[in-house]
């Protein structure tokens, strides 16, 4: 109906001015007469200009009083011509919000005198407001003043309006659309001389194809972990998030009475408990450490609780792997290694745009003779710059397994100033002799937590739409390849 009126109209008429006032003459749907033209212009039948302009629509409330009057009409209306009425009366004949809005704007318009008794200060008015609103549905125009106070009052908003102007003939023009053959059917090649064929777009992009794609976190753990690869690192194994506090905490030289093992800190299983299976002569060593000392230190001094070392925990940091793979190591000949992990970890922290109650830590540790301070500064300069970060400072810090221990600064250059992008140090001798690693083996170690670099490299600011179940997933599917320090 709409295409044959379009393609009608231009037989006999040179253009079509404005695709709303055509639908409106011929009582058509403008959106369908919209989409016929965007059709027919890519078939080159006609050519169109696209029209945008606003128009003013009237709100329900603005509708109600064009088809019913304004409630100050009606108020004015409900006062005796002659006399007065009480104001309770008053209330009782009319709507509340008649009431309410009508007793306004009558008294502002000076129809009515307002106080306990209600009378009117002219005999006859005019409700201009249902005026308006019946010029607007027909499409008049008004004064700027009506205008500006029916949009105070909600009662007509500004909408944007697109149609096409100057819809003329096109190149391809044809009094009705042809039919063309879309399909190599057998009966379209056996008829293919009657049949005209459409052509071929090639320039066409095809349907996207449905298929997973990387979260962020992953793009960005990729890098550091090729990184780390080219550095020489070997990944450790992390698939165990169910972790003993031995493991975790013990074996690092963390006394049982630190705040960080307390369940405000920590998530403790309930099923299992605790576990079963520690390596005792090791246990042993680890307890004379914590209670008495050894090693050149004086130990913490206090009783060493074997239940304490059993309780099952979510891993809060992946260095108890680090402490599985370092007691591994001491078993057999020694051997220099490197290692690494990136993977998850669990803390019993308040959620807010910064912390989550579980992420990701990066850690990467380089056990051998005779290493120091030295060797882990320049082993942290020649990471970091491959992350793009040359410019680092350290501040000295303090961590139970660690010493010295420090904090690792770099310089943003978006944001002119020091940021801290991690920690470091050397692990306490408390903590590799029990393990049975030679005397003058060293082992410097660092971490940093993956979302936070994650975030800044995709402009994120609430870690609540990276990770957990708030993600956008259209930001997964639209987020760019990561390429971090060196390009």
């Amino acid at each position: 109906m709409a295409e044959a009126a379009i393609l009608g109209f231009l037989q006999n008429n040179e253009s079509i001015p404005d695709s709303g006032k055509f639908a409106a003459e011929l009582n058509l749907d403008h959106e369908e007469i919209k989409n016929v033209i965007k059709s027919l212009q890519g078939f080159r039948y006609i050519e169109a200009k696209e029209l945008k302009r606003e128009t003013l629509v009237l709100t329900d409330e603005g509708k109600k009083y064009a088809a019913e009057g304004s409630p100050e009409f009606h108020f004015f209306s409900a006062v005796p011509e002659e006399g007065s009425i009480s104001k309770d009366d008053l209330e009782k004949k009319l709507e509340a919000s008649v009431f309410k809005i009508g007793s306004t704007q009558a008294a502002k318009k000076k129809w009515v005198a307002m106080g306990k008794q209600v009378s009117r200060k002219v005999q006859h008015v005019e409700d201009k407001v249902k005026e308006s609103l019946l010029q607007i549905q027909q499409g008049l125009e008004l004064d700027q003043e009506s205008l500006n106070s029916l949009k105070a009052r909600k009662l007509i908003v500004t909408q944007g309006w697109t149609g096409y102007s100057d819809v003329k003939k096109g190149p391809c023009y044809a009094p009705k659309r042809k039919i063309f053959a879309t399909d190599l059917t057998r009966e379209n090649l056996q008829n293919w001389k009657e049949l005209e064929f459409k052509e071929y777009n090639f320039n066409a992009k095809g349907q996207p194809l449905d298929a997973g794609h990387l979260h962020p976190l992953l793009k960005v753990r990729k890098q550091f972990k090729d990184i780390f690869c080219q550095m020489g690192f070997e990944e450790m194994p992390t698939n165990n998030f169910v972790e003993s506090s031995f493991w975790n905490f013990d074996a690092l030289f963390q006394p049982q009475q630190h705040p960080a093992r307390d369940s405000h800190d920590t998530f403790f299983l309930k099923a299992p408990s605790t576990t079963r299976e520690l390596p005792e002569d090791y246990v042993e060593r680890v307890k004379q450490v914590h209670e008495s000392g050894g090693y050149g230190s004086r130990g913490y001094n206090y009783d060493w609780k074997r239940e304490e070392a059993n309780k099952n925990l979510l891993r809060t940091h992946t260095t108890a792997v680090s402490s599985r793979m370092l007691y591994a190591l001491a078993k057999g000949p020694f051997t220099p290694k490197k290692y690494f992990s990136i993977d998850r970890v669990f803390r019993n922290e308040a959620v807010d745009r910064t912390h989550l109650a579980e992420f990701h830590q990066i850690e990467g540790l380089i056990c051998d003779r005779g290493l120091t301070l030295g060797d882990l500064i320049g082993v942290l300069q020649a990471f970091f710059s491959r992350l793009g970060m040359p410019k680092l400072r350290f501040k000295p810090a303090y961590n139970p397994y660690t010493e010295p221990s420090m904090e690792i600064f770099s310089y943003h250059e978006g944001l002119e100033k020091w940021v801290e992008i991690g920690n470091s140090g050397m692990f306490r001798p408390e903590m590799l002799q029990p393990m049975g690693l030679p005397e003058d083996v060293r082992v410097i170690a660092w971490g940093l937590s993956l979302e936070r670099p994650t975030m800044i490299l995709y402009g994120i600011d609430n870690i609540r739409d990276l990770f957990g179940h708030k993600v956008d997933l259209d930001l997964i599917k639209r987020n760019p390849i990561c390429r971090v320090g060196i390009e």
